[in-house]
Protein backbone atom coordinates (compact mmCIF):
# COMPACT_ATOMS: atom_id res chain seq x y z
CA UNK A 1 0.00 0.00 0.00
CA UNK A 2 1.06 3.58 -0.38
CA UNK A 3 0.86 6.19 1.90
CA UNK A 4 0.12 9.54 1.32
CA UNK A 5 0.12 12.23 3.93
CA UNK A 6 -2.53 15.13 3.92
CA UNK A 7 -4.99 13.37 6.16
CA UNK A 8 -6.85 15.96 8.94
CA UNK A 9 -5.52 13.13 11.65
CA UNK A 10 -2.25 11.68 9.72
CA UNK A 11 -1.82 9.71 7.03
CA UNK A 12 -4.07 7.78 4.52
CA UNK A 13 -3.28 4.81 2.76
CA UNK A 14 -4.33 3.70 -0.66
CA UNK A 15 -6.34 0.38 -1.10
CA UNK A 16 -4.25 -1.94 -3.22
CA UNK A 17 -5.48 -2.42 -7.09
CA UNK A 18 -6.38 -5.68 -6.48
CA UNK A 19 -9.15 -4.45 -3.76
CA UNK A 20 -10.23 -1.84 -6.08
CA UNK A 21 -10.91 -3.82 -8.55
CA UNK A 22 -12.58 -6.22 -6.64
CA UNK A 23 -14.75 -3.45 -5.98
CA UNK A 24 -15.41 -2.52 -9.31
CA UNK A 25 -16.23 -5.92 -10.59
CA UNK A 26 -18.98 -6.18 -7.83
CA UNK A 27 -19.66 -2.38 -8.30
CA UNK A 28 -20.50 -4.10 -11.65
CA UNK A 29 -22.75 -6.50 -10.90
CA UNK A 30 -24.77 -4.41 -9.01
CA UNK A 31 -24.97 -1.93 -12.23
CA UNK A 32 -26.53 -4.89 -13.90
CA UNK A 33 -29.26 -4.86 -11.64
CA UNK A 34 -29.43 -1.30 -11.31
CA UNK A 35 -29.61 -0.88 -15.30
CA UNK A 36 -32.33 -3.30 -15.67
CA UNK A 37 -35.22 -0.78 -14.16
CA UNK A 38 -35.78 1.34 -16.97
CA UNK A 39 -36.19 -1.35 -19.58
CA UNK A 40 -38.25 -3.16 -17.46
CA UNK A 41 -40.05 -0.26 -16.99
CA UNK A 42 -40.37 0.51 -20.45
CA UNK A 43 -41.85 -3.22 -21.08
CA UNK A 44 -44.04 -2.70 -18.27
CA UNK A 45 -45.23 0.08 -20.35
CA UNK A 46 -45.91 -1.63 -23.50
CA UNK A 47 -47.41 -4.27 -21.54
CA UNK A 48 -50.12 -2.07 -20.26
CA UNK A 49 -50.98 0.21 -23.01
CA UNK A 50 -49.89 -1.93 -26.16
CA UNK A 51 -47.94 1.13 -27.57
CA UNK A 52 -44.33 1.93 -27.67
CA UNK A 53 -43.03 5.42 -25.84
CA UNK A 54 -40.66 7.34 -27.37
CA UNK A 55 -38.43 7.06 -24.07
CA UNK A 56 -38.25 3.28 -25.16
CA UNK A 57 -35.23 3.77 -27.78
CA UNK A 58 -32.21 2.42 -27.28
CA UNK A 59 -30.79 5.60 -26.97
CA UNK A 60 -32.96 6.95 -24.51
CA UNK A 61 -33.09 3.90 -22.39
CA UNK A 62 -28.70 4.16 -22.02
CA UNK A 63 -29.62 8.09 -21.13
CA UNK A 64 -31.92 7.18 -18.58
CA UNK A 65 -29.57 4.84 -17.33
CA UNK A 66 -26.81 6.68 -17.06
CA UNK A 67 -28.83 9.48 -15.37
CA UNK A 68 -29.77 6.66 -12.73
CA UNK A 69 -25.86 5.65 -12.18
CA UNK A 70 -25.21 9.54 -11.79
CA UNK A 71 -27.63 10.10 -9.04
CA UNK A 72 -26.73 6.59 -7.37
CA UNK A 73 -23.01 7.11 -7.43
CA UNK A 74 -22.90 10.87 -6.54
CA UNK A 75 -25.63 10.47 -3.88
CA UNK A 76 -23.27 7.57 -2.04
CA UNK A 77 -20.49 9.36 -2.64
CA UNK A 78 -21.47 12.44 -1.08
CA UNK A 79 -24.01 10.50 1.33
CA UNK A 80 -21.30 8.55 2.97
CA UNK A 81 -18.30 8.43 1.07
CA UNK A 82 -19.04 4.63 -0.33
CA UNK A 83 -21.42 2.59 -2.34
CA UNK A 84 -22.08 -1.22 -1.24
CA UNK A 85 -19.14 -2.66 -2.85
CA UNK A 86 -16.59 0.21 -1.46
CA UNK A 87 -18.62 -0.51 1.88
CA UNK A 88 -17.51 -4.45 1.70
CA UNK A 89 -14.10 -3.78 0.39
CA UNK A 90 -13.31 -0.80 2.95
CA UNK A 91 -12.78 1.61 0.21
CA UNK A 92 -13.18 5.05 0.96
CA UNK A 93 -13.66 8.03 -1.64
CA UNK A 94 -12.65 11.40 -0.07
CA UNK A 95 -11.31 14.45 -0.87
CA UNK A 96 -7.25 15.31 -1.37
CA UNK A 97 -7.29 16.67 2.35
CA UNK A 98 -9.49 13.85 3.60
CA UNK A 99 -12.95 15.95 3.99
CA UNK A 100 -15.94 14.24 2.75
CA UNK A 101 -17.52 15.11 -1.50
CA UNK A 102 -19.92 17.44 -1.80
CA UNK A 103 -22.59 16.46 -4.38
CA UNK A 104 -21.12 18.55 -6.92
CA UNK A 105 -17.63 17.02 -6.12
CA UNK A 106 -19.20 13.70 -6.25
CA UNK A 107 -20.91 14.28 -9.68
CA UNK A 108 -17.68 15.22 -10.99
CA UNK A 109 -15.95 12.52 -10.02
CA UNK A 110 -18.75 10.55 -11.56
CA UNK A 111 -18.56 12.32 -15.07
CA UNK A 112 -14.73 12.18 -15.14
CA UNK A 113 -14.86 7.84 -14.23
CA UNK A 114 -16.37 7.70 -17.16
CA UNK A 115 -12.98 7.47 -18.70
CA UNK A 116 -12.73 3.79 -17.78
CA UNK A 117 -15.67 3.35 -20.72
CA UNK A 118 -16.28 5.86 -22.86
CA UNK A 119 -12.98 6.31 -24.98
CA UNK A 120 -13.01 2.36 -25.99
CA UNK A 121 -17.01 2.27 -26.41
CA UNK A 122 -16.52 5.75 -28.51
CA UNK A 123 -14.07 3.78 -30.92
CA UNK A 124 -15.88 0.62 -30.91
CA UNK A 125 -19.22 2.61 -32.05
CA UNK A 126 -17.29 4.77 -34.56
CA UNK A 127 -15.75 1.63 -36.25
CA UNK A 128 -19.35 0.18 -35.97
CA UNK A 129 -18.10 -3.05 -34.56
CA UNK A 130 -20.07 -5.81 -33.10
CA UNK A 131 -21.46 -5.74 -29.63
CA UNK A 132 -18.92 -8.58 -28.59
CA UNK A 133 -15.65 -6.32 -30.70
CA UNK A 134 -17.16 -3.39 -28.52
CA UNK A 135 -17.48 -5.50 -25.09
CA UNK A 136 -13.80 -6.76 -25.74
CA UNK A 137 -12.75 -2.98 -26.66
CA UNK A 138 -14.29 -1.99 -23.31
CA UNK A 139 -12.98 -4.62 -21.16
CA UNK A 140 -9.46 -3.94 -22.89
CA UNK A 141 -9.59 0.21 -22.10
CA UNK A 142 -10.68 -0.85 -18.41
CA UNK A 143 -7.74 -2.91 -18.01
CA UNK A 144 -5.63 -0.63 -19.18
CA UNK A 145 -7.00 2.20 -17.39
CA UNK A 146 -7.16 0.16 -13.94
CA UNK A 147 -2.55 -0.13 -15.02
CA UNK A 148 -2.96 3.41 -15.48
CA UNK A 149 -2.73 3.80 -11.45
CA UNK A 150 0.46 2.33 -11.35
CA UNK A 151 1.87 5.65 -12.88
CA UNK A 152 0.39 8.03 -10.47
CA UNK A 153 2.57 9.00 -7.38
CA UNK A 154 -0.04 7.60 -4.71
CA UNK A 155 -1.45 5.02 -7.17
CA UNK A 156 -4.38 6.95 -7.26
CA UNK A 157 -7.03 6.45 -10.69
CA UNK A 158 -6.54 9.63 -12.65
CA UNK A 159 -10.09 11.05 -12.49
CA UNK A 160 -9.33 11.08 -9.13
CA UNK A 161 -6.27 13.26 -9.45
CA UNK A 162 -8.34 15.71 -12.03
CA UNK A 163 -11.83 15.59 -9.53
CA UNK A 164 -9.25 16.53 -6.12
CA UNK A 165 -10.28 12.72 -4.75
CA UNK A 166 -9.24 10.26 -3.58
CA UNK A 167 -9.36 6.51 -2.22
CA UNK A 168 -8.43 5.44 0.85
CA UNK A 169 -8.11 2.27 3.30
CA UNK A 170 -11.35 2.62 5.32
CA UNK A 171 -10.46 -1.13 7.27
CA UNK A 172 -11.28 -0.17 10.96
CA UNK A 173 -8.41 -0.04 12.82
CA UNK A 174 -8.43 -3.71 15.53
CA UNK A 175 -9.70 -2.99 19.25
CA UNK A 176 -6.80 -3.40 21.51
CA UNK A 177 -7.41 -6.69 23.86
CA UNK A 178 -8.06 -4.98 27.48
Amino acid sequence: MTAATGAPGGVFQTPSLKRRMASFVYEGLLLFGIGLFPGALGALFVALTGHQHPLQSDTALRAITLLIYAVYFSWFWSARGQTLPMQTWHIRVVTADGRPLSEARALARFVASCAWFAPAAAIAALNHWTRWQGLAAVAIGVIGYALLALLHPQRQFWHDALCGTRLIDARPTPVPKT
